[in-house]
């Protein structure tokens, strides 16, 4: 596959990135981000845009891809919903509009979270809000749209970008997969791989649903 990556500056996205470059089912990897991941691999290239709804001017870089791993995001924590819809929906939502455009038979696999509100009408705000944005990305003509619900996460040895309270999960991560339903990132990273090339019988991926995809 030739996938078009998107957050190689945050954990999720950094450590699918690694498992992009160690799978024998992907051939290229363009990294589409903000600022450079910092690495170098054969299959990597990256392009550097300002801003993922202002896309105009790098189209024909974007074309003749297969798959779309969508895993930019940031964490609801001190936003209003009016900050956290820009980036959590507004944001992929033109970002993955222009690639169906180029690349209609492309499949996205865009990275949501446990507990996420489907009816969009829920208390919780981050959860609504992500809702909002699985059904809006589900809508574009796009070959399959697949939203995977990861929960607990244990970073991939050798990441760069793991926030602090991550390094601990790290190390607590044995206990903690006792009572919280989790999985290694490059787990988690294996099960979008999969799914992008194999497909799954339905659009929303549970925890429970990435461990089977993972072991395909």
């Amino acid at each position: 596959m030739n996938v078009i990556l998107t957050g190689a500056t945050g954990m999720v996205g950094e450590g699918v990135l690694l498992q992009c470059l160690e799978s024998p089912f992907v051939d290229r990897v363009l990294s589409v981000s903000r600022r450079s991941c910092g690495r170098t691999h054969p299959k990597l290239a990256e392009l550097l845009v300002a801003d993922f709804r202002a896309l105009d001017s790098v189209e024909a870089e974007l074309q003749g891809f297969e798959t779309c791993l969508y895993c930019a995001g940031i964490s609801s924590v001190g936003k209003s919903e009016a900050e956290y819809t820009a980036i959590t929906v507004d944001t992929p939502l033109a970002f993955a509009s222009t690639l169906a455009r180029l690349n209609p038979a492309m499949v996205l696999v865009h990275v949501s979270g446990a507990h996420t509100d489907a009816t969009e009408r829920g208390k919780v705000m981050w959860a609504r809000v992500k809702g909002r944005a699985e059904n809006a990305l589900g809508r574009l003509p796009f070959k399959a749209v697949y939203n995977v619900r990861p929960a607990l996460m244990k970073p991939t040895r050798g990441q760069r970008f793991v926030k602090g309270g991550y390094v601990l999960i790290r190390a607590l991560y044995p206990v903690l997969a006792l009572f919280f339903p989790g999985m290694p990132l490059q787990d988690v990273a294996r099960a979008m791989i999969n799914v992008a090339r194999l497909g799954a019988p339905k659009p929303v991926l549970e925890v429970a649903d990435l461990r089977q995809l993972a072991a395909r």
